[in-house]
């Protein structure tokens, strides 16, 4: 029986080894920055008792530089599988104070070991970055891992959910598996991205800036776009992707979860009749709108920072989750320019790959204006989105509040590249162009006469907004389903859904489309 106790004994030993990571003084250390430990993050992330880990005996194999003497069980990072709501999860928590999170040939193995099992469970992973990148003494090894992880990253992509949560540096090569998965989660102050630090940049350029302004969540929430979320701490963004993964489904073959609501499906919204300005001119949050007509006045957005003239987030309608697009009347009149398109095409593709059903708000006067904009690409960039909108097979919902003009109107879910219900209000306006513009290209010759008096001008404009400046036009034409009272919103809109949740729409079979990138 002693030898049965001191192999027991040995067992827990080296258990107890892995557990401590890199010992008390370093998980100090962590704690002093405003850190969790990995095993802390994990315990928060996931459900009570429900995290069974995987691969905790791990060691490198590194030999050089006096590595032999220096191994860790884990090899500093944890990882495993536990339960969400109930729900299974995969999850993986890079260790700082294990070689500083540093990611070596059988650290990032353990992690590809993980992306596998959800890939062939169907399950959704999880990635808690905190790490110095690559483990230099393990030279080429370290970075085959890494591609490894793209490689699985890609192959996942659009099967299972993948969310990568920042939450100390990651740098080089290390943020390629970020940038691919679907959401990206930063924590302000501690977490920082970026492919060359500070010092690599002012030796080759000369730039001097500091990791915050180079990489830092405010950074890359504002003028990136690299992150969805921005977390004011450890607690927080792991709350936050817990309330992330509520909403979404397990994988590409299951529909999302859900929640049911006592909000009644036939809720009037009274606010929305009075929500559209007079003077088309003057904006108006559309914010309003979406959680007016929303659960509970539920919504989840994503990247609220970034593009600010277009909206994009998740909430629910019936139960039902949905994502939501919607151009923002409050910044660059809701124009549509280049970073808008990418941002809410991205979504676009991520809920149509996910089953979430799709409801836009359009108030659009049209693509931004401007040689910057032109010069930069916003005919691709722009194509992006109409490419999206096209491609998606998932009930696709569509509220016209105010303006539709010109490409801008085609592009916005409309009927035309397959809406499934499209609806406005009264004070939609549906044209090439706004009155004046348009008064002035198809009347130049008689308004520009010497003698033409400014009545003149003005019955013109009077004319075509008596014409197109409103949605009764499209209407008749059958690009509109219906004209709706505002307050009628919500209960037209979970109607339609529930119409539509069992859609299915056929494509020509091919490998994949070629979408201007």
């Amino acid at each position: 029986m002693s030898g049965v106790n001191e192999r027991i004994d040995d067992l827990r030993r080296r258990k107890a080894q892995a557990e401590a990571g890199g010992g008390q003084k370093r998980i100090a250390a962590q704690h002093a920055r405003g850190k969790m430990t990995a095993r802390e993050r994990i315990e928060q992330l996931l459900d009570d008792d429900s995290f069974v880990e995987v691969d905790g005996l791990v060691e490198h194999r590194c030999r050089d530089f006096d590595m032999d003497r220096n191994v860790i069980p884990g090899d500093g990072v944890v990882c495993g599988h536990g339960t969400i709501d109930g729900r299974t999860v995969y999850c993986f928590a890079q260790d700082f104070t294990v070689y500083g999170g540093s990611l070596g040939e059988m650290h990032g193995l353990k992690i590809c070991k993980i992306l596998d099992m959800a890939l062939k469970t169907g399950a959704p992973v999880i990635g808690l970055n905190d790490s110095g990148g690559a483990r230099i003494q393990e030279g080429v090894a370290s970075l085959g891992s890494y591609a490894e992880i793209f490689f699985r990253n890609v192959r996942a992509s659009g099967v299972i959910p993948q969310i990568s949560v920042i939450m100390g540096p990651c740098a080089g090569g290390a943020v390629y598996s970020p940038a691919i998965t679907d959401f990206v989660v930063m924590v302000d102050q501690t977490a920082h991205m970026f492919i060359t630090g500070p010092e690599v940049i002012k030796t080759v350029t000369n730039e001097e800036v500091s990791f915050e302004d180079l990489g830092g969540a405010s950074t890359h929430a504002t003028r990136s776009g690299v992150t969805h979320f921005t977390a004011d701490n450890d607690d927080d963004a792991l709350e936050l992707v817990r309330d992330l993964v509520a909403m979404l489904p397990l994988n590409n073959l299951e529909k999302p979860p859900i929640k049911p609501t006592s909000d009644p499906l036939d809720r009037d919204c009274e606010t929305l009749d009075e929500l559209i300005p007079n003077d088309p001119t003057t904006p108006y949050d559309i914010i309003d709108a979406i959680e007016a007509t929303l659960d509970d006045g539920a919504f989840l957005e994503v990247q609220s920072d970034f593009a600010g003239n277009i909206v994009v987030g998740f909430g629910r309608l019936g139960g039902h989750t949905i994502g939501v697009v919607a151009n923002q009347p409050k910044v660059l009149a809701g124009c549509l320019d280049i970073d808008a398109s990418v941002k809410a095409a991205r979504f676009v593709r991520f809920c149509d790959a996910f089953n979430v059903p799709l409801l836009t708000f359009v108030d659009v006067p049209g693509f931004l204006p401007g040689a910057s904009q032109e010069w930069g690409g916003i005919i691709r960039h722009g194509a992006k989105l109409l490419y999206a909108y096209a491609e998606a097979t998932v009930p696709k919902l569509t509220v016209i509040t105010r303006k539709a003009y010109g490409g801008a109107y085609d592009v916005m879910s409309s009927k035309h590249i397959r809406g499934d219900y499209n609806i406005a209000w009264p004070s939609a306006q549906l044209a090439v162009m706004g009155a004046e513009g348009a008064v002035q290209i198809i009347h130049r010759r008689r308004i520009g006469s010497a003698g033409d008096p400014e009545g003149e001008r003005k019955r013109l404009i009077d004319d075509y907004e008596d014409t197109f400046a409103n949605p009764y036009r499209a209407a008749s034409l059958g690009y509109l389903d219906d004209v709706i009272q505002p307050r009628e919103t919500r209960a037209k809109l979970t109607k339609a859904l529930g119409a539509l949740l069992e859609k299915e729409e056929i494509r020509p079979a091919r490998k994949h489309g070629n979408i201007p990138l």
